[in-house]
C-alpha cells in the first residue's frame, strides 16, 4: 500500500513530482516551497537522462530519481507534469500501486472515470476517482474558469463565446526559445511595409508555431479537428462543460497565439439565465477566491500579462454588460499559464487529496 514506508517527519503523506526538471516542474517546486509544509518526503522523478541531478525544494537539495515503477514505492500522491504519452503510460502504473495521481497532461481530461478539478470551482469532484487519477485542466481553461465559475454559481451560465491570446511558454521551453530567436532576427530591421517582410526576416525558424509569432498574432493553437476547429478550441469547450457540469453548454472559441512569454489572456462573452448587473458581478468577483478584480479603465487599470505574470490569481477587468443583451457580461481575464494554469492548480488538487489522507 502507498504510504506504508512513511518516515517520522512523515506521518504526513509522501509526494512525488514527476517531470520535476521541466518548465512547469520548476514552478511546482517553487510553489511547494511557498505553500504550507503539509508533505513528508518529497520525491523528485524525471527521465533517466535527468536522474542524479539535484534540485532545491523546501530549502533542501533533493536528488532526482529516474522514472521507474519502483520510484513510486511508498508514495501517496504523485503530481505528473510530463507529455501526454508519458502520462498515459505511467499514471496507471502509479495508480495501480495505490498512488493518487494528479495529472497535468491531456491524457485523461475527458475520461469519464477521471475527474477534472479546479479547487475553487468543483473541489468535491476530486473525491470520486475510480481510476485513482485526477486531471488538471488545460492552462487556457484555467486562465478563465475560476472567475467564470464564480459568476456561474450566482447567475447560471447559458452560453460562452471566448477568444484566447496565448503565451508562447505554453509550448514549453522551445516556444520561449523560438520567440527569443525571432526577436533577435527582426531587431533593427524595417518591417511592416511589404507583404512577406516578417517571413523573410525570420525564414523557416517558426519553431513549434505555424507562423512567425514575433510582431505577429497567429490564430491557431493545437492540431486540426473537423470543420476547421483546432484541438485547443475543442478542448476549452469540452473542459468548461465538464468542470461546470453543463454538458450541453454552447461554447464558441477562437485560440490565438501572441508574442508574450508567459500569461494567457482571454476575452469572454458570457450569457446567463436571467438579467445581470455589473455591480453584482463586481461584488462576486471582488470576493471570489483566486480572483483579482482590476477594473478602472478611466484610470488605465485593466489586466495585462505584465500584471498577472508570476502571480497566482486570475485577473479580471473590462467588466461590462453586453450592449444588446441584459443577460450577458463581457470581461477580459489574464492568468499565468505556468502557475494557476499548470503548477498551482495541480498542487492545490494534491493538497485536497492530502487533507483526505491526514
Amino acid at each position: 500500500m502507498a504510504g506504508a514506508a512513511r518516515t517520522a517527519r512523515s506521518a504526513r503523506p509522501t509526494l512525488a513530482v514527476v517531470g520535476a526538471t521541466g518548465a512547469v516542474g520548476t514552478v511546482m517546486l517553487q510553489i511547494l516551497s511557498q505553500h504550507a509544509d503539509i508533505w513528508g518526503e518529497i520525491r523528485l522523478i524525471a527521465s533517466p537522462r535527468s536522474a542524479g541531478r539535484k534540485l532545491a525544494v523546501r530549502g533542501e537539495e533533493v536528488e532526482v530519481m529516474a522514472l521507474t515503477e519502483d520510484a513510486f514505492a511508498g508514495v501517496d500522491v504523485a503530481m505528473f507534469d510530463v507529455p501526454d504519452e508519458v502520462s498515459a503510460r505511467w499514471a496507471p502504473v502509479a495508480a495501480a500501486r495505490g498512488v493518487v495521481v494528479v495529472d497535468n497532461s491531456g491524457a485523461f481530461r475527458m475520461d469519464p472515470d477521471v475527474p477534472l478539478v479546479v479547487p475553487e470551482v468543483n473541489p468535491h469532484a476530486a473525491r470520486i476517482r475510480p481510476r485513482g487519477i485526477i486531471a488538471n485542466p488545460h492552462c487556457t481553461t484555467l486562465s478563465m474558469i475560476v472567475a467564470l465559475g464564480a459568476l456561474h454559481a450566482e447567475f447560471g451560465l447559458r452560453e460562452l463565446v471566448v477568444s484566447s491570446y496565448q503565451a508562447v511558454s505554453e509550448a514549453g521551453r522551445d516556444g520561449v526559445r523560438t520567440l527569443r530567436r525571432q526577436l533577435s532576427l527582426v531587431a533593427g530591421t524595417e518591417l511592416g511595409t511589404c507583404p512577406g517582410d516578417l517571413r523573410r526576416a525570420v525564414g523557416d525558424d517558426t519553431g513549434p508555431f505555424p507562423e512567425p509569432v514575433v510582431l505577429n498574432v497567429v490564430p491557431w493553437a493545437g492540431s486540426p479537428c473537423e470543420d476547421g476547429w483546432s484541438s485547443e478550441e475543442m478542448q476549452l469547450r469540452a473542459e468548461s462543460r465538464k468542470i461546470l457540469g453543463l454538458a450541453a453548454l454552447p461554447v464558441a472559441v477562437t485560440c490565438v497565439r501572441v508574442p508574450v512569454v508567459t500569461t494567457h489572456s482571454l476575452t469572454v462573452h458570457a450569457r446567463f439565465e436571467g438579467e445581470v448587473t455589473v455591480n453584482r458581478a463586481r461584488e462576486i468577483l471582488a470576493t471570489a477566491p483566486g480572483v483579482v478584480l482590476f477594473d478602472d479603465p478611466a484610470a488605465g487599470e485593466f489586466p495585462t500579462p505584465a500584471d498577472a505574470v508570476g502571480t497566482d490569481p486570475t485577473w479580471v477587468g473590462r467588466l461590462r454588460r453586453a450592449l444588446d443583451d441584459p443577460t450577458a457580461l463581457e470581461l477580459f481575464v489574464c492568468g499565468d499559464n505556468l502557475r494557476k494554469g499548470a503548477a498551482l492548480n495541480t498542487a492545490q488538487i494534491a493538497e485536497l487529496v492530502a487533507a483526505e489522507l491526514s
